[in-house]
């Protein structure tokens, strides 16, 4: 059941993404580059996003567990390191110069844009990369 219900979350998520058109790069790269062409829509997207996810959270957590687990598995790390900077510098990079982040790339794959495909390739060789750099 567990399995179902991530699948149903992922198609979810998924169309949510793609209505809002965060799988286009140009609209995130429009919402990114502050000039006189700035697309402030995705605002929307992000305060909607938010407001789900804390609704969520809160009615969630205060359960003693999960419906699907046994326990809840909350990060417990409160201090920032250098691979979470580094890795939020190189998301924020990509997302700024691409107009792609994860989801939304794996989202568009439907496309079959070559610059998709592209995208897709380079994030695969940089999870690569960096499980062997952290063995």
């Amino acid at each position: 059941m567990p399995i179902i219900v991530a699948f149903i979350a992922g198609l979810l998520m998924s169309a949510g993404i793609a209505y809002s058109q965060m799988i286009d790069p140009n609209k995130v790269l429009g919402f990114l580059t502050l000039n006189a062409n700035w697309d402030p829509s995705l605002i929307l997207v992000m305060a909607a996003a938010l407001a789900v996810y804390s609704s969520g959270y809160w009615l969630v957590i205060g359960k003693g567990k999960p419906v699907f687990a046994q326990s809840f598995s909350l990060p417990n790390k409160k201090e920032l390191d250098k691979p979470l900077i580094i890795g939020a510098l190189v998301f924020g990079a990509g997302w700024g110069l691409v107009g792609y982040c994860p989801g939304p790339a794996l989202a568009a794959i439907s496309s079959g844009s070559y610059g998709t495909l592209a995208f897709i390739a380079a994030m695969a060789a940089g999870w690569y990369i960096s499980l062997q750099l952290t063995k």
